[in-house]
């Protein structure tokens, strides 16, 4: 209980000509007591808040930068009007900045034995799981002078998921699948792919692709056509160690890779591939197995949505195991970790020997735009200094990349804006010459 600001205007105003004419106890008692009783009439008759029956409904889910709504149903089961301010509380990432208190915070009124709907609209910056914590709701009496308060909990959780925002790519790279799958006139035939069904040539064909037997037996002259070897087992691999949590730009290096691995999933579930996820660092932090074509994107996308950079060093030996034991037999490996000298070199280097030996290893990680543009600095002494350190990182990122290359291991190294696009590209590439 609590009073307002309105009853304590009125004890002002109402002592104030006591304290001009009459100063005296009678006189503050002659203007308080009647206020007193009102507050406590007030009091009486404003709803009580325990008794009040709350249930909620709405999203679960929503994608980063989206928007979600969850409905409140508040019942008033007593005998009297429920005039209430409520606040319906939730973590700070659950709205944009600035926002929280206007999206929090309602006005409801409840007739006696009747129930109401309100709406929370949430808009949150963070990937994880929001969990909704309290409901506070001040119920006030006719006259607004006296309140009831109470706290209700209402257990409600929302998931964000990511954004997922290089899907604006997936429609040309299925355009691409689509030309190795031979459904276009002009197709790459690639080592290894698997003969489809003969067509009409046309200009553009490759004439190794004539089938002469085809042809003599028509008045046409007829090509084979090619398309990938299918049912192929995919297994995407995030580092989630410390190296994740370097940002480039607003968002951590886990943030890109996910991205780019959501983009590949997409892609190669329409190819006819499986794809598997495993995250680790110093343990298995996600791993999604066995999914259908159908299901496969939103098992990783709600794998993927919880998970956070773990700020310690990334087990080598521990992650290429449990790869090993995910992928029995021969995987594409994608792993989307860094390019930095010292975890490459101390970490996998020693153990990649054991994937390449048995499986296709494609690595992709994130580089930073700012050190490219870094390198062109120039006008004073800290740009020179800042343009050399530049230089010195980007070579020992390529002589990184070599390395891992004389390994037979595919390497891509592109801006988060760009990963995702280049490591579907190598994903194709690998596809068309048939090492998958």
């Amino acid at each position: 209980m609590a009073l307002t600001g309105r009853a304590a205007l009125l004890a002002a105003l109402g002592s104030l000509p006591v304290g001009i004419w009459d100063p005296s106890w009678t006189g503050i008692l002659a203007v308080n007591a009647p206020l007193a009783a009102a507050c406590a009439c007030d009091f009486a008759l404003a709803a009580p808040v325990r008794r009040l029956g709350l249930m909620r409904s709405g999203d679960t889910s929503v994608r980063l930068g989206e928007t979600a709504d969850v409905t409140l149903t508040i019942t008033n089961p007593s005998g009297r009007p429920l005039r209430a301010h409520l606040r319906d509380a939730w973590p700070p990432s659950s709205w944009q900045p600035g926002t929280e208190v206007a999206a929090s915070r309602h006005r409801v009124t409840i007739p006696a034995g009747e129930r109401r709907r309100i709406t929370t609209r949430l808009r949150p910056t963070r990937r994880g799981d929001r969990q909704s914590d309290r409901v506070t709701i001040r119920s006030y009496g006719p006259l607004g002078l006296f309140t009831r308060q109470g706290t209700h909990k209402v257990p409600w959780t929302v998931r964000v998921l990511p954004p997922f925002t290089s899907r604006k790519h997936l429609p040309s790279k299925l355009a691409r699948l689509r030309e190795l799958d031979g459904r276009t006139s002009v197709l790459t035939r690639g080592e290894g792919t698997e003969f489809d069904s003969l067509r009409e040539y046309v200009p553009g064909d490759d004439t190794r692709s004539i089938d002469w037997r085809a042809t003599a037996r028509q008045s046409t002259v007829a090509v084979r056509t090619w398309r990938p070897e299918r049912d192929r087992h995919i297994l995407l691999v995030l580092d989630t160690g410390r190296t994740s949590a370097g940002r480039v730009g607003d968002a951590p290096r886990l943030d890109a890779s996910m991205d780019a691995a959501l983009l590949l999933a997409a892609l190669a579930s329409r190819a006819g591939d499986r794809v598997d996820l495993l995250a680790y660092d110093r343990r298995v932090r996600a791993l999604v197995q066995g999914r259908t074509a159908s299901d496969v994107l939103p098992s990783l996308v709600n794998a993927m949505a919880t998970l956070e950079p773990e700020l310690i060093e990334t087990d080598a030996r521990g992650l290429t195991a449990t790869a090993l034991r995910t992928a029995p037999r021969h995987s594409l490996i994608v792993l989307l970790t860094t390019l930095d000298a010292a975890p490459i070199e101390e970490g996998l280097l020693p153990v990649l020997p054991q994937l390449t030996k048995r499986h296709t290893v494609l690595l992709a990680s994130v580089a930073d735009p700012h050190i490219a543009g870094m390198a062109t600095a120039r006008g004073n002494t800290d740009a020179v200094y800042e343009a050399a350190a530049s230089a010195q990182a980007q070579s020992e990122r390529h002589r990184t990349a070599e390395q891992l290359r004389r390994h037979g291991v595919t390497v891509v190294d592109a801006t988060p804006e760009e990963l995702a696009p280049a490591l579907a590209d190598a994903y194709l590439a690998l596809k068309t010459a048939g090492r998958l």
